[in-house]
C-alpha cells in the first residue's frame, strides 16, 4: 500500500491506498521539524499512525517545515524508523499544494492555514518562491497571523466596543499575562493564536471583521504573490482552512490586487491522491 501525508503544524491528513481497495483516511497531530525533534515525531507516529495502516510500501510525506533535505531530516528519520521497509519521500507542503491545486498546469499555489506560503509552479516543479519568515516575522494572512492581529487589537482596546465585549465573553481571563505566556513560554504559539480564527468566523458579518480579513489577505498578496514574475498572467490557487472558510474576503482581496482567482481547496489531499494515482 501507498501512504500519503499532508501535514501542517496543527494536524496531518493521511490516506493509504492500494490496488482495488478503498482509500483509508485518518488524521493525526501535526508535525513540523522546526518545533519537534525526531524522537517526538517518531513517538507520535508510533501512537497515532502505525496502528492504523497495514504493510506500507511507500510513504509520500508533504509537510510544513520540510523545505529541503536538511530541514526535513527529523521527519524523514522518524518515518524511516516507523516504516523501516518502505520507500520514504519527504517534500514540502508547498509542493503538495502546487501538485494538488495545479496538477500539471502552470499557476501560483498558496497555502493559508495555520501558516502561510506561496510559489510559482510550472506544471512540474516549483520555479519561484517568495519565502515566508515564519510566525514571528511573517505568515501574513495565516490563521496564526489573523489570531495574533485580533488578540493584539483586543489587548490594546482597538476593537469596536461590541466586538471587544463579545471577545471578553468568548475568552474570559484572556489578559496580557496569559497571552504572553502562550506566546513566549509555551510551544506552538502559532497554533495558540490560530485558535482565535473561530471568533472571526463567528462574527464574519461584522464590517470590522471583514475589513480585518481583507487587509490581512491583501498584505499576503502584496508581500508574496504579486512579486512573482508575470503574476497577473496566472491563476492564483489556495489551499488551507483559512482560505476555505474566509473565501469571500480572500476573493475580494485578490480582486483588489488585480489578480486572477483560481480554485480554493480546504485540503490538498484529494488533489494529491489524484496526482499519485495517475
Amino acid at each position: 500500500m501507498i501512504l500519503i501525508a499532508d501535514s501542517g503544524s496543527t494536524k496531518t491528513d493521511w490516506v493509504a491506498y492500494g490496488t482495488g481497495a478503498q482509500p483509508l483516511r485518518f488524521q493525526s497531530v501535526g508535525f513540523n521539524p522546526f518545533y519537534q525533534s525526531k524522537e517526538v515525531i517518531a513517538e507520535a507516529l508510533r501512537q497515532e499512525v502505525v496502528p492504523q495502516v497495514p504493510a506500507i510500501e511507500s510513504v509520500y510525506f508533504y509537510g510544513a517545515g520540510c523545505a529541503d533535505e536538511t530541514s526535513s531530516q527529523p521527519v524523514r528519520q522518524a518515518l524511516q524508523q516507523s516504516f523501516p521497509m518502505a520507500h520514504i519521500e519527504v517534500q514540502s507542503d508547498l509542493l503538495a499544494a502546487a501538485r494538488a491545486l495545479c496538477g500539471h498546469e502552470s499557476g501560483i499555489a498558496c497555502i493559508l492555514g495555520t501558516g502561510a506560503n506561496n510559489c510559482l509552479y510550472n506544471g512540474e516543479r516549483i520555479v519561484n518562491n517568495i519565502g515566508s519568515l515564519g510566525f514571528w516575522m511573517g505568515d501574513e494572512g495565516s490563521g496564526g497571523y489573523l489570531g495574533k492581529t485580533l488578540v493584539v487589537r483586543y489587548l490594546h482596546r482597538e476593537l469596536p466596543e461590541e466586538i471587544q465585549e463579545r471577545f471578553t465573553v468568548a475568552y474570559p481571563g484572556t489578559d496580557r499575562f496569559l497571552v504572553l505566556d502562550n506566546a513566549y513560554k509555551k510551544p506552538f504559539p502559532n497554533r495558540y493564536f490560530a485558535t482565535f480564527t473561530r471568533f472571526l468566523s463567528e462574527h464574519i458579518t461584522h464590517p470590522y471583521i471583514q475589513q480585518l480579513l481583507i487587509e490581512a489577505f491583501g498584505l499576503f498578496l502584496s508581500k508574496y504573490v504579486i512579486k512573482h514574475p508575470d503574476a497577473t498572467a496566472y491563476p492564483v490557487h489556495f489551499a488551507g482552512s483559512v482560505a476555505y472558510y474566509f473565501q469571500d474576503q480572500l476573493t475580494e482581496a485578490v480582486r483588489e490586487k488585480g489578480l486572477r482567482m483560481g480554485t480554493i481547496q480546504k485540503s490538498p489531499m484529494e488533489g494529491l491522491l489524484r496526482y499519485h494515482q495517475s
